[in-house]
């Protein structure tokens, strides 16, 4: 579950730092004080998102392990 979770926000930061990187010079009118390639930023945010990701997975996943699994197939 967690690997999912993971996957899915492994691709959408890939796509988002290839979108930024393209589409850094258009965008570079609302940035102030940082570049629009600025590598700490975009590390730094790819890391907060993947993080962030992480935790959205984990949390439920957690729940889920302590459920026992013949209440939730007799909820069924």
């Amino acid at each position: 579950m967690i690997a999912q979770g993971l996957k899915l926000a492994i691709s959408g930061v890939l796509i988002g730092v290839a979108a930024a990187l393209a589409l850094g010079r258009i965008l570079s009118g609302f940035l102030y004080g940082v570049s629009p390639t600025d590598p700490l930023t975009i590390v730094g945010v790819a890391v907060v998102l993947t993080l962030v990701a992480l935790l959205a997975s984990y949390l439920p996943a957690t729940q889920a392990m302590r459920v026992d699994p013949m209440v939730a197939l007799r909820y069924e």
